[in-house]
C-alpha cells in the first residue's frame, strides 16, 4: 500500500481468522487517517491497523473499533454501510461480486496453505 514500514510501532497482539486455518503475528501497528464520504459531507477518523506479511485478497479490514470509531452500523443483507457525518447520514455501499472474488480467491488461499 505504499507506507513506510520502518514507521510501524512493534506489535506482538496474534490474530486468526482473516486466512482460513492459519494465524499470524503482525510486523507491527500503524494508524492512518480513514476517509468516508465526499467532499461536501465526509468523516476522517484515525484508524490502528496491524500490518502482517501474507497473501490475502484484502488490503485493510476495518473491524468492531473501526466501525465504533466511526459510529457505524453495518446490514450485512445489503452491503452497506451507514454513519453520521456533518451533513447528513453517509451511506458505504459494497459490490457483491467484488465480495465474492474475495471470498473465493480466500478459499483458493486456504487451499494452497494446507
Amino acid at each position: 500500500m505504499g507506507y513506510d514500514m520502518t514507521s510501524l510501532v512493534p506489535s506482538d497482539q496474534a490474530f486468526y481468522g482473516i486466512i482460513l486455518i492459519a494465524g499470524s503475528t503482525p510486523v507491527g501497528r500503524a494508524t492512518l487517517p480513514v476517509t468516508f464520504g465526499t467532499r461536501d459531507n465526509y468523516r476522517i477518523e484515525y484508524i490502528n491497523f496491524e500490518v502482517a506479511e501474507f497473501e490475502t485478497s484484502y488490503l485493510a479490514i476495518l473491524g468492531r473499533p473501526s466501525r465504533t470509531n466511526f459510529m457505524a452500523i453495518p446490514n450485512h443483507m445489503y452491503l452497506l454501510l451507514k454513519m453520521p457525518a456533518p451533513k447528513g447520514v453517509l451511506s458505504v455501499y459494497g459490490d457483491l461480486l467484488t465480495s465474492h472474488a474475495c471470498e473465493a480467491k480466500n478459499i483458493e488461499l486456504s487451499d494452497t496453505l494446507e
